[in-house]
């Protein structure tokens, strides 16, 4: 059964950086379609960003095209989501999931604050 833990969230100023990671276990990330998505207080879980490494495709919501990149290092068999110029609206929970047609698996969230 494959387990994810995702890593990185802190509190940052606007306009500043921050590298997100998704540890994966019990088997390899690129069988599945890897996937970011956050939560906002009081807002719906949304998509954010994911990569398909069998079929080399990447996307990202328009929010973060440009400020955002998703990418998989298969030899650590982890998924890392590199946030550039972050904004006070990019504040929330952000979980991994990765998908494989039937099989659905979450991390537990990692807390991004973005805050002067």
């Amino acid at each position: 059964q494959l387990q994810l833990v995702e890593s990185g969230g802190v509190l940052v100023q606007p306009g500043g950086s921050l590298t997100l990671s998704c540890a994966a276990s019990g088997s390899t990330l690129d069988n599945y379609v890897v996937g970011w998505f956050r939560q906002a207080p009081g807002k719906e879980r949304e998509g954010v960003s994911y990569i398909s490494s069998s079929e080399n495709i990447t996307y990202y919501t328009d929010s973060v095209k440009g400020r955002f990149t998703i990418s998989l290092d298969n030899a650590k068999n982890t998924v890392y989501l590199q946030m550039n110029s972050l904004k006070p609206e990019d504040t929330g929970v952000y979980f991994c999931n990765a998908d494989h047609g039937t099989e659905d698996y979450w991390g537990q969230g990692t807390q991004v604050t973005v805050s002067s």
